[in-house]
């Protein structure tokens, strides 16, 4: 289900190859110089493993540890490393992702989390999309009470070109059921992913 980058192969890495290969011809480049010569291939298998997410059924990913369980206070887990690709330049932004939920009778694995997280960042994507996808997965998944997420990202496509500015971070949340209607909820959530 989780492939490397080096596990892509066939008639789409060398169509995608052919691509990059005209694409390289564009720019004023030559192909077949030695540097470059694998370059295409190796792109192609990269674009593949950055947008593997689209294999992937965030839902079933939690429904595959799922378990009863009575416990009704927050499940936290945060600072989960996220990797995406914006989908407007298709260059990378960075960050880390903090979600929480409130158990309704159900929990899931806690690595189930991070693979969601995972699962929802290898798409091409824009942040303000992503932070509310993972929201609902869980949401569906789990029926809880409410699902709290936060991304705090660097986009490179600020960074390295446009405005270029290096130092911008840039944070989106989410939330629902008693995170939305329950201030102190809320509140100790956001507190605890300062910490």
């Amino acid at each position: 289900m989780y492939k490397r980058a080096d596990q892509y192969d066939g008639p789409v890495t060398a169509e995608i190859a052919g691509h990059v290969k005209e694409i390289l011809r564009l720019l004023g480049e030559d192909p077949s110089r030695e540097g470059l010569v694998k370059t295409p291939e190796r792109v192609a298998k990269s674009l593949q493993y950055l947008t593997k997410g689209y294999e992937e059924d965030g839902i079933a990913i939690v429904k595959s540890a799922m378990f009863d369980e009575q416990y009704q206070q927050m499940v936290l887990v945060k600072d989960i490393e996220l990797y995406s690709t914006c989908e407007h330049h298709m260059l990378p932004f960075v960050g880390k992702c903090h979600v929480a939920y409130i158990p309704d009778g159900k929990i899931t694995g806690l690595s189930k989390i991070a693979r969601v997280v995972e699962t929802y960042a290898r798409r091409l994507q824009v942040q303000e999309r992503l932070t509310v996808q993972i929201r609902d997965c869980i949401d569906e998944a789990l029926k809880p009470l409410g699902v709290a997420v936060v991304i705090e990202a660097s986009h490179s496509c600020m960074q390295l070109r446009g405005v270029e500015k290096s130092n911008s971070v840039t944070t989106t949340s989410a939330f629902s059921g008693v995170f939305l209607s329950d201030a102190r909820t809320r509140n100790e959530f956001l507190n605890l992913i300062r910490r």
